[in-house]
């Protein structure tokens, strides 16, 4: 078990960290690769779970468990008639995730527009240098 920062232990608004909760499982989900390419086989698609595992060289338990972790997250459907489990994506999560790190893009975006200018300034050094070296390579071949 993970154990959670001081700030989120304890007291405090239920609804908050239901919502904080729910994001951690869903990053949490989508930090395995097993997981995420179950997410991309489901994508446009509602698959067996013996569909989904015949994809993997683990066996149809541990796939199984994976599909778990992504219902307990809220990114799949799983409807089961007796054994047989079907599964579909449920995108609205990772729209979720997607918003909460969207509101982080500012950041990147102001780290972007400074690379930008960086490389305009040695654009138009290396530029000006290259005219320089013509220059006098002109100047040296008038003297001769």
């Amino acid at each position: 078990m993970v154990a959670k920062p001081a700030h989120l232990v304890g007291g405090g608004a239920p609804a908050a960290h239901d919502g904080e909760d729910k994001l951690d499982r869903v990053f949490a989900a989508l930090a395995d690769p097993v997981r995420r390419s179950i997410l991309s086989r489901l994508d446009g698609q509602e698959l067996l779970v013996s569909q989904i595992a015949q994809h993997f060289d683990i066996s149809p338990q541990a796939v199984s468990k994976h599909i778990q972790v992504l219902v307990r997250a809220g990114l799949v459907a799983q409807e089961r008639t007796g054994r047989v489990g079907r599964c579909s994506l449920t995108a609205g999560p990772i729209f979720d995730a997607a918003v909460w790190l969207n509101r982080y893009s500012k950041y990147w975006q102001t780290q972007f527009d400074l690379l930008a200018t960086t490389l305009g300034d040695i654009d138009r050094r290396g530029r000006a240098k290259a005219r320089s070296k013509r220059t006098a390579s002109r100047r040296k071949g008038d003297n001769e």
